[in-house]
């Protein structure tokens, strides 16, 4: 049975990551700050972590293993925080925020989950998420471009370093997905058309688009996908839509 732990389990992505993998028959931990926020299944730990900080991204990898008995065969990297804001505007706490939710969450659960692979010489996969904002120029998004920008980096350089022990690393790039961090976006009908109208496939994404992907690059049928970053945009970053002159 296929094991995995998914990081930030209260969000919208990560949840319904969480529900593919069970129905697939895999076991899983989840890591959250608030774990009073996360529904489990039977069996499954939750385990309460910051892993924006390097003690608690090794807390939580460690409590996986002693959970497993072995390091988990994946890891869901799904913590992250949105920060739609021109950069003017963008404060510095802000800004220091958005970095450690995205990118230091990713460097410090890397570097807890890794090593223990390659000593392990266990194969696995490691799966990111990043942004449409960090390939294509998107307005107000500097500082989460920045971060997800630093992802991708992560991405190829994980890939570099840890491919030969077959751990596999790649990551999902997202256009603007309905979850609860996203809501608000798209609460308002006229503000939910208009974003709808940007992507050419003529909507926004859903959580449920996400966990489909990721779960197939979880899996074994994805053995063959190493390094990549993955585009999830219904052709924003790949597609210039015809316009119809008025």
């Amino acid at each position: 049975m296929k094991t995995c732990l998914i990081t930030g389990a209260s969000g919208g992505v990560a949840r319904a990551l969480a529900d593919v993998l069970r129905q697939a028959g895999w076991r899983l931990a989840l890591v959250t700050r608030e774990g009073a926020r996360v529904t489990a299944a039977p069996g499954e730990p939750v385990i309460e972590a910051d892993v924006a900080t390097e003690a608690g991204a090794e807390a939580a990898v460690a409590a996986a293993v002693t959970a497993f008995g072995q390091p988990p065969d994946a890891v869901a990297h799904c913590a992250g925080a949105i920060l739609i804001s021109p950069i003017g505007r963008t404060t510095e706490a802000q800004y220091r925020e958005c970095l450690a939710a995205n990118l230091d969450s990713a460097f410090f659960i890397a570097k807890a989950y890794a090593p223990r692979m390659q000593a392990a010489k266990q194969p696995g996969s490691l799966l990111f998420f990043s942004s449409v904002a960090a390939g294509i120029g998107v307005a107000n998004h500097a500082a989460i471009a920045v971060a997800k920008g630093g992802i991708e980096g992560l991405v190829r350089s994980l890939a570099a370093d840890f491919s030969a022990g077959g751990l596999r690393v790649n990551a999902i790039a997202p256009g603007l997905m309905r979850t609860p961090a996203t809501e608000r976006l798209l609460s308002n009908p006229s503000a939910a058309k208009a974003i709808a109208a940007q992507y050419p496939v003529g909507r926004h994404g859903e959580a449920a688009d996400a966990a489909a992907l990721a779960a197939l690059l979880l899996s074994d049928a994805a053995g063959w996908i190493n390094g990549q970053v993955i585009g999830l945009d219904g052709g924003f970053g790949a597609v210039r839509p015809y316009v119809k002159s008025a």
